[in-house]
Order: structure tokens, then C-alpha cells, then sequence
């Protein structure tokens, strides 16, 4: 194979990897994707999301058409189970180890994409009286997802729709005291794309969001926000909870209204955290294995030397994608990876021009 060739790798089959991979072989060039589940698709899959912010577009279907793009193509082989257990080398010439179900094998790549994305936020971890793991009603983000898409929004403790609904944001963001100083941009509007599905799917539920700011990006605004209080009559609270209390066979949210600057107590049937980002265990064993720059968050350290780079990480010929480097939404993910697919594309040729 002629060094201007040299396949490129691509660690993790989310969103961002998908993309990468489908951008590479786009442009003709040999790609490699590596995911360490059985299945592409990444946390939307596994986390069985309903339907994608901001364009309200059937996950399973978006997320399938993306698998599609890849595995039908030529120039894209895909190794699932598999994951990158070794890497020396340099830009054009990197020699890693992978282990798939039939062993270790050797090989070499000209350049390295990393997209191993995010996780959840633990709301175990918080510091507010949440009790996620103590009251079944109280679920995150991600159960409110998969009832979603089942069609069941129901309260876990009796199976019985629920009269009101409550957000609470930035669990697990904006909080000095557990670290995660960072917003986590997305969640502001993935409650609020929420709150409008569980309108469409129980009109006479009343939903309320507890926020300590709503943080709206570009057409999020009017495209989520405005429309969840104009035409689905949805309740912003503009306060800071602080704990979650049982009461009777409902729940009381205890915190203060900032706006009225006065304690407020609401009762509710079902309680949805809004649990941030935070890096994703591949991201950080990749970052370690690679020889990675990471941030005092854990997310790997992007910028490069000029600091203008989104997809260069402190390791040249290896770049990374999307929420593998900071919270991102599916638009910040796709712009980067398309990003990461030139800048590696054009590493293998420089490098091999050098030679």
C-alpha cells in the first residue's frame, strides 16, 4: 500500500466516529473503525434515545442512516468487541495494537481519530438531596428518554401516568463543589425537547423546569424554548432546588424561587434530573494509552499549539472529536469530526511527502 494511502484509525462508533469515518472514506481514503461494543451507534443507541435534539428527528432512524453510511461502505472496515490496547509511533507511521475475538493483531494507521464521546453524570454523586437511587420517581435525562420512546411515561413506583412533571438542571454541572465547574450545554434544551414530547404524549400533565439560567444556543432558542411555553404551556421556575422530599405518595421539591426571592415547595409525581456531561471512561483509558493532554476535567486537552485547532490534541498525527474533548452537542460533534477526517487525511500526505 503506498504510504499516501495508509488507512486511517477511528476509535469509537458513536455519532462523532461515524462521521469521521464516513467523512474519510468520502474523500476515497482507507478507514478502520474501532468499537469496543457489539453494536454502532453509540450513546444514543445504547441509552435508547427517543428522538435527537434540536429537529425532533426519530433517533433509531437518524442513528441507523448514519451505521448505514459506514458499514455499506467499501473503504470503511469495522471491527466491533474490539478495542486499541497498545500505540508507539509517529504522524504517518503509527503502529497499535488491537484486541478483537480472534486476538491481538498489529497494525499501522497514518493517523488516529479518538471519538469515545461521554457519560451520564452520576446523581449519586450530587451534592443536592436528589435521592435518585433512594425514590423511583426521581429519574434522569436518560430513563425520561427511553419512556419516551416506549411510549410509557409513567411513574416507576406504580405504573400510572403522571399528573406533574418536574426539571431540575444542572445536576452535575455549574458545581464548584463536585468539580464540574463547565456547563454542560446541551441539557437546557434536551429538557425542554422533553418537556414538549411528554406535552404531545399526556396533554393534561402541567411540566415545570427548574433552572438557574437557561443556557439556549443559536436556533435552540426559538426552536425548543419559545415553543415549550407559548403552544405546549410548559412552567420555567427561575430557582435553585435543594432537596427532594417524600410526601404522601407524591413528591415535594423543597429550594427558593430567585426570581420572588422567597422558599418554594411544589409537589410533583415525577422528578427528571437533568444530569450533565462528563468524559467518557474510553475517553479517559484512551487519553492515558494514546499519551494524551488532558484537562482538569478529564476531557482531552484540545486546541493544539496555537490553541486554535478544535481537533488537535498535545499528540501530532492524532486528533479528537466532539464530546471526547468537551460537553457537545450532535452539530459540535459532526463539525469536528468532518474537521478531524481533513486534518488526518492530509497528515498521512504530508507525511508521506517527508519521507
Amino acid at each position: 500500500m503506498q504510504d499516501t494511502m495508509r488507512p486511517i484509525l477511528v476509535i469509537g462508533g458513536g455519532p462523532g466516529g461515524l462521521e469521521a469515518a464516513r467523512t474519510v472514506a468520502a474523500l476515497g481514503h482507507p478507514v478502520v473503525l474501532v468499537e469496543r461494543r457489539q453494536r454502532l451507534g453509540g450513546t444514543p443507541d445504547a441509552e435508547r434515545y427517543a428522538k435527537l435534539t434540536h429537529h425532533f428527528r426519530d433517533a433509531e432512524e437518524a442513528i441507523g442512516e448514519l451505521v448505514a453510511s459506514v458499514t455499506e461502505n467499501p473503504l470503511v472496515e469495522i471491527l466491533t468487541r474490539s478495542e486499541v490496547t497498545g500505540c508507539e509511533g509517529e504522524p504517518g507511521h503509527f503502529r497499535v495494537t488491537l484486541t478483537t475475538p480472534s486476538g491481538a493483531q498489529e497494525r499501522v494507521f497514518g493517523a488516529i481519530i479518538v471519538a469515545t464521546g461521554f457519560q451520564h453524570f452520576d446523581p449519586g454523586r450530587e451534592t443536592q438531596l436528589y435521592n435518585y437511587y433512594s425514590f423511583p420517581d426521581v429519574v434522569t435525562l436518560s430513563d425520561m428518554e427511553a419512556m419516551l420512546k416506549a411510549h410509557q411515561v409513567v411513574r416507576p413506583s406504580n405504573g400510572q401516568p403522571p399528573e406533574r412533571v418536574a426539571f431540575i438542571q444542572c445536576v452535575g454541572s455549574r458545581d464548584r463543589q463536585i468539580g464540574n465547574e463547565f456547563c454542560s450545554k446541551v441539557c437546557c434544551g434536551i429538557a425542554s425537547k422533553q418537556a414538549i414530547e411528554i406535552k404531545q404524549q399526556l396533554p393534561d400533565a402541567r411540566v415545570f423546569i427548574f433552572y438557574i439560567d437557561m443556557r439556549m444556543y443559536g436556533y435552540w432558542e426559538n426552536e425548543l424554548y419559545w415553543p415549550a411555553q407559548e403552544q405546549y404551556k410548559v412552567n420555567y421556575v427561575k430557582g435553585i432546588v435543594s432537596e427532594i422530599l417524600p410526601k404522601g405518595d407524591r413528591l415535594l421539591i423543597r429550594g427558593e424561587d430567585t426570581t420572588m426571592g422567597r422558599p418554594m415547595e411544589v409537589t410533583v409525581d415525577l422528578v427528571v434530573l437533568s444530569v450533565g456531561m462528563e468524559p467518557s471512561s474510553g475517553t479517559r483509558q484512551m487519553a492515558k494509552l494514546l499519551g494524551l493532554a488532558q484537562n482538569k476535567y478529564g476531557y482531552i486537552e484540545a486546541g493544539g499549539p496555537t490553541g486554535l485547532d478544535p481537533v488537535a490534541t498535545s499528540r501530532p498525527g492524532i486528533f479528537v472529536v466532539g464530546a471526547a474533548a468537551r460537553p457537545a452537542d450532535l452539530d459540535d460533534t459532526f463539525a469536528t469530526a468532518g474537521l478531524a477526517a481533513a486534518r488526518a487525511i492530509a497528515t498521512v500526505r504530508q507525511a508521506a511527502v517527508v519521507r
